[in-house]
C-alpha cells in the first residue's frame, strides 16, 4: 500500500541516518547519557543550540512533535500552571486556547483533555491559496484574551505559512501573558531559512515555537520533537524535561539527521516536482484547485461527484490519499507529496476517472 494520506516519508533516509543505526553500539543502552551531569539536557539539544543559536536551556525536546503540543497545551492551560502568571489576578482560570479553522483536529482535542477550552479564528481563501488575515487573528486575540494562542505555520490541512514579519506583527500586538505556540511540524520544505527564530524567541517571552524530525527529515518512527521557548519559564522547562536524559539510540539517528540537510533538501526538490505537476496537470480543469503549498502535502479541491470512483480507483492501485471531512473542505483531497512515480500515478488515476488520457501531464 502506498499511503499518501499520513504525511509520512515516502523516501529513503540520508546515508548518514543508516550509518547512524548500523554503527550504533548496543552497550550505551546500559547506561544513563551523563550529560545532565553537565547541566545539559542531551547531545540534541546541544546541536540544536548550536544550530539555531538559542540558549540550550531555552531548547524543548519532546517525543515528537504531538508530545510538544500536549505538555505545552496541558501545561498552560492547567489552572495550576497560571499561579505565577499575570492571569493569577483573574478570578478564575484563563483556559482558554485560539486554534485555525481549518487546522489538525488533535488541536483542540488535547485542550479538551486538560478541562480546556477553544476557539477558532477563520482562515481565509484568498485565489489559490488559505491565508491567515493578521489584524484578524491580534483582533480575536486582544478581545477574547486567552491563554494561549496557537499559529501553525505551514497549516495542516491548508498548507499555507507565515513569514517572520508577520509572526512579528502577531507578537508585537497581542497581549503578553497569551502563550504563543507555533507548530512549525511541516516547516523547511520550501525555505531553509531559520535566522528569524532566535531574535523571536530572545525577545517574546510569550513565545514557543515547535519543530519535529517527523516530517522534513523523514523520521516520524524517531519520536523526536524538538522547540524553543522564551526566557523566564524554568518551571514549565522542568515539567517538559526528562531528568535522566533522552533515548540514546534516538540521540544517535537524530545528531545524524541534522547532519543531512543536502539529502533532505533534494527530497524537497522533488516534492516541489510534485507540487508542479498537479499543478500543471489539474489546475485547469473544471472543478478542480490546486492550493499552494509550503509543506509536504498538498491541498486540491476536485468535483467531488467524482469521489466513489476516484476512491476505487485509487484503492485498485493500492494508494491511499486523505479525501476531507472538515466542514468547508469536504470537496477536497489532501495528499502527501511522495517520490515522482507515485505522484505521476495519483495524477494518471485522477485524469483517468475523469476521462482524460494517461501521462499526458508527465514532466519527465
Amino acid at each position: 500500500m502506498d499511503y499518501l494520506d499520513r504525511n509520512e516519508f515516502n523516501f529513503e533516509p540520508s546515508p548518514k541516518v543508516v550509518e547512524a543505526i548500523r554503527n550504533f553500539d548496543p552497550k550505551t543502552l546500559c547506561f544513563y547519557t551523563r550529560i545532565y551531569d553537565q547541566g545539559k539536557k542531551s547531545v540534541i539539544s546541544v546541536r540544536l543550540s548550536e544550530i539555531y543559536g538559542v540558549p540550550e536551556s531555552q531548547v524543548l525536546l519532546t517525543y515528537g512533535g504531538e508530545d510538544m503540543l500536549k505538555n505545552a497545551i496541558h501545561y498552560f492551560l492547567s489552572a495550576n500552571s497560571q499561579l505565577s502568571t499575570l492571569n493569577s489576578q483573574l478570578s478564575t482560570p484563563n483556559s482558554k486556547i485560539l486554534i485555525p479553522e481549518f487546522s489538525w483536529w488533535y488541536y483542540n482535542r488535547v485542550a479538551a483533555e486538560c478541562g480546556g477550552t477553544f476557539e477558532m479564528y477563520p482562515l481565509h481563501e484568498h485565489d489559490d491559496t488559505f491565508a491567515y488575515d493578521i489584524d484578524e487573528v491580534i483582533d480575536y486575540t486582544c478581545r477574547i484574551h486567552p491563554r494561549m494562542l496557537l499559529l501553525a505555520s505551514p497549516n495542516n490541512p491548508t498548507g499555507n505559512g507565515l513569514t517572520p514579519e508577520e509572526i512579528s506583527r502577531i507578537m508585537e500586538h497581542i497581549p503578553q501573558d497569551t502563550m504563543v505556540l507555533i507548530d512549525e511540524a511541516y516547516a523547511s520544505f520550501i525555505s531553509s531559512d531559520t535566522h528569524y527564530i532566535a531574535p523571536l524567541v530572545n525577545q517574546y517571552s510569550n513565545l514557543i515555537i515547535s519543530r519535529t524530525l517527523s516530517k522534513f527529515y523523514g523520521l516520524p518512527g524517531l519520536r523526536v520533537g524538538f522547540g524553543f521557548i522564551g526566557r523566564g519559564h524554568e518551571q514549565f522547562e522542568s515539567y517538559v524535561n526528562k531528568y535522566l536524559g533522552y533515548n540514546r539510540f534516538s540521540e544517535a539517528v537524530a545528531l545524524a539527521a541534522l547532519d543531512s540537510d543536502d539529502h533532505y533538501r533534494r527530497v524537497a526538490d522533488d516534492m516541489e516536482w510534485g507540487r508542479q505537476l498537479y499543478k500543471s496537470a489539474l489546475g485547469s480543469l473544471p472543478g478542480f484547485k490546486v492550493y499552494k503549498s509550503v509543506a509536504n502535502f498538498i491541498l486540491i479541491k476536485y468535483p467531488i461527484e467524482i469521489k466513489g470512483r476516484l476512491m476505487e480507483a485509487l484503492r485498485l492501485q493500492d494508494y491511499k490519499i486523505k479525501f476531507m471531512t472538515d466542514p468547508g473542505l469536504e470537496s477536497c483531497v489532501r495528499i502527501t507529496l511522495g517520490r515522482k512515480e507515485q505522484t505521476q500515478t495519483v495524477v494518471d488515476t485522477i485524469l483517468k476517472v475523469i476521462g482524460k488520457n494517461e501521462n499526458i501531464a508527465s514532466r519527465k
